[in-house]
């Protein structure tokens, strides 16, 4: 099969869709990568079929950055200033790559390209739509916390139902976001449809969730085809998996060190994130790793002992094993590596799916949390050194990776893809 594979965001959002696509590849199909322009020279030396869709992702973009800085407002900065002011030539970019040279047999639509089941539907080609974590799907049985409102979902536990109240929320905050989609629609001879931001993103045919059911477990309300797959693990650029020389050699000096890193996104707006990190593990004493991405902004401006090692990136399937604790911003898929390598960590959430993420890594208990404005160098050495010394947080990481263990992500996904291939080519 020919199968489109399409979605706009950060190297969270686009690394399961490369795994997916090697995958494909490697059966045999013809996967073709339909993404933003900036991860096409990541694409090429895996010789997959490449097609740009705009907007482009430019990491000093001030609209970015807020998005992700923002926690109250970040989610509706993303959609209403970056996404749907391109709707229009994110909707051609893809129509062409679903169409030409050849026309596509499946869709593979991640949930922020809102153009992609518009192109289905003009086209009638079979498509399936996947997300990466438990609050894409808003389930009033398993009610998220929104990031707003983070204690709301603790009123889930002392008024029964409340979870009906939290989905009916989020719907209501943003009941008037998703109007250039609604005007799109229109302008293509489309009915209005189901609300694009929490219904029509979900595909009818199939929608894979493509994290474990340690992290969530299907719920009566989700969509119908759901297939909760496990994770779909992706961080080496063509098969390149090791560390940088420098941090190979520092990992090899010493007991294993605390990563400290923000991800693909946060590390945008890391803030004091690194200086105050450093400063908690001179504190305490121990060894660190500071990723701190390409923004030079990011380095402690004090000057560093021998016990820390500064590096821009490394692959987490390469580093986190290798480490005592990670230190993260609660990225799902940052989330999903520390899982699969057994480690305990500290969540510090900014905004999306964030806050979620680390309210689920609680209660495997697994980590503690720190919130952003009291990210201090006190409080940190201290929730550092307390985990440190108790075993149980390492113990139930290793647990929890051992139950990853016996998970196929990819595999799984790939075969629903295959399976709906097989379902609509019959139907034709």
């Amino acid at each position: 099969m020919r199968i489109v594979l399409s979605n706009i965001g950060t190297f969270g959002d686009i690394n399961p869709l490369i795994a997916i696509a090697l995958e494909l590849k490697r059966r045999g199909h013809v996967p073709v990568m339909a993404l933003p322009a900036v991860y096409q020279p990541k694409i090429a030396p895996l010789g997959l079929e490449f097609h740009a869709i705009r907007p482009d992702i430019d990491p000093t973009n001030s609209v970015l950055v807020e998005m992700v800085y923002d926690i109250k407002h970040g989610t509706e900065h993303g959609l209403r200033d970056f996404l749907f002011p391109a709707l229009r030539q994110t909707y051609d970019d893809l129509l062409d790559a679903a169409t030409k040279p050849a026309r596509a047999d499946l869709l593979l639509l991640g949930e922020l390209n809102y153009a992609g089941p518009l192109v289905a539907e003009v086209t009638g080609i079979p498509w399936a739509s996947y997300v990466l974590a438990p609050l894409s799907f808003f389930s009033a049985f398993d009610p998220p916390v929104l990031p707003p409102y983070p204690r709301m979902a603790r009123a889930d536990k002392a008024v029964p139902g409340f979870g009906r109240v939290i989905r009916r929320l989020a719907r209501f905050a943003s009941r008037k976001w998703p109007q250039p989609i609604y005007d799109l629609r229109r302008e293509l001879g489309l009915a209005k449809g189901a609300n694009p931001l929490f219904d029509a993103k979900h595909s009818p045919y199939l929608v894979l969730a493509l994290f474990s059911s340690v992290l969530g477990v299907e719920q009566k309300d989700w969509p119908e085809h759901t297939l909760i797959t496990g994770f779909c693990f992706y961080d080496a650029d063509a098969g390149n998996a090791a560390l940088p020389p420098n941090l190979e050699e520092f990992m090899a000096a010493g007991p294993p060190p605390v990563v400290f890193t923000l991800g693909s996104a946060a590390v945008l707006a890391a803030g004091d994130f690194y200086e105050v990190s450093a400063r908690a593990a001179v504190k305490l004493g121990i060894r660190a790793v500071l990723l701190i991405g390409a923004d030079p902004r990011n380095r402690p401006s004090h000057e560093l002992p021998s016990s820390i090692c500064v590096a821009e990136y490394a692959p987490y399937s390469a580093l986190f094993s290798r480490a005592a604790l990670i230190v993260h911003q609660g990225g799902v898929g940052t989330t999903a590596q520390c899982l699969r390598a057994g480690k305990p960590m500290i969540v510090m959430p900014y905004s999306h799916d964030q806050p979620d993420n680390a309210r689920r890594m609680r209660r495997l208990k697994v980590a503690r949390t720190i919130q952003r404005a009291g990210y201090s160098p006190l409080r940190v050495a201290r929730k550092l050194k307390a985990m440190l010394a108790e075993p149980r947080f390492a113990e139930r990481a290793q647990s929890v990776a051992k139950r990853l263990g016996h998970e196929d992500g990819v595999g799984a996904a790939c075969d629903a893809l295959e399976e709906l291939f097989r379902r609509t080519q019959g139907a034709d």
